[in-house]
């Protein structure tokens, strides 16, 4: 970790460190990723076989792509019960809360005695993006599936990677059907986002693209942003936490370790406190945890280049000057 002192002579120089641009702008991820959108517009199907077994390790034939109906029902059947439950429970309170949040259709009339309004439909096809491989997040699944179909879209589509045998987990899989998943394949990275927006002979292109995922995911989005619409620009994690000696070090250390732990080595994280005996506790705090995570081996990378705990006088940003008293003048 990387620890920064207000006492510390080069105390600025190393802010500015902390504080260098996002891997989002990287100039050798982004004409990367450019190749890799070029070569599924062109070649469709055959440039995602190349690059699922570049990337992922896996052989698979066009028609492989796909994850069929079997697949779906034999993950439903390994479902133990306290998947079952806890994907139902999850569902069910996102559905309740993305319901509340639908925007409905209305109509009036304006002064001159126009009728004016709003009409919202949902998207006939959206894509939906999972990250995989080392860390399947069941609950990105969950959170973008379901609120498509509260959202009515007909046609939903998941894309996730799959591992060097083929397959995908199975949990990931389980909830993505549960949810209400009308097609999903087995391709993952900026290959994935080019063939939902471009299309490919196996998959038909989408109207919006949902997801987070990695530094290539994210520089995909961002490059075919206006070819379809996006959602946001979430990932790598970039996590920013704001304590003072009144928070929990154990707390704090538990999120900065959630945000480390995804696996790609973009990730960074930040704690900035006014308090040194914050930082002290943060960082032994984290240095316990640790050991005991499954992930370890990936949250130490993280730790090692882009973990950031600051100890900084006040509150007061250093771009904002400090307010002088008003003095009325002679």
């Amino acid at each position: 970790m990387h620890i920064v002192r207000v006492s510390d002579a080069d105390h600025d120089a190393r802010l500015n460190q902390a504080a260098a641009a996002s891997s989002l702008f990287d100039p050798v991820i982004e004409e990367r990723t450019r190749t890799i959108i070029e070569a599924v517009r062109a070649r469709g199907d055959a440039a995602l076989v190349e690059f699922t077994q570049r990337f992922d390790g896996a052989t698979l034939r066009p028609e492989q792509i796909p994850v069929t109906q079997a697949e779906r029902m034999q993950a439903s059947l390994m479902a133990g019960p306290d998947l079952r439950a806890a994907v139902a429970e999850s569902t069910k309170n996102i559905a309740s809360f993305s319901k509340r949040s639908r925007r409905r259709d209305w109509s009036a009339k304006n002064s001159h005695g126009a009728q004016v309004g709003e009409v919202f439909q949902p998207f006939q096809r959206v894509g939906v993006y999972i990250p995989g491989g080392t860390a399947p997040l069941v609950s990105t699944a969950l959170m973008t599936i379901t609120l498509a179909k509260v959202a009515g879209c007909p046609e939903i589509v998941v894309c996730t990677p799959c591992g060097k045998d083929g397959t995908l987990n199975p949990a990931l899989l389980f909830a993505a059907n549960f949810a209400g998943a009308t097609e999903i394949y087995r391709v993952g990275g900026s290959q994935a986002i080019a063939a939902m927006v471009h299309g490919t002979e196996t998959i038909r292109p989408v109207h919006k693209v949902f997801g987070p995922g990695n530094a290539y995911v994210v520089a995909a989005k961002r490059l075919l942003f206006g070819h379809v619409s996006v959602d946001l620009l979430p990932g790598p994690s970039e996590t920013l936490v704001l304590a003072d000696d009144s928070a929990d070090p154990r707390f704090i250390a538990a999120d900065l370790l959630a945000q480390a732990e995804h696996g790609s080595g973009h990730e960074r994280v930040w704690m900035v406190t006014t308090s040194a005996a914050q930082l002290k506790a943060v960082e032994k705090e984290v240095l316990r945890q640790l050991p005991t995570l499954n992930r370890r081996e990936f949250i130490q990378k993280v730790l090692d280049t882009n973990t950031w705990l600051i100890h900084v006088r006040d509150r007061r940003p250093p771009w904002r000057p400090r307010r002088r008293p008003f003095r009325p003048g002679p």
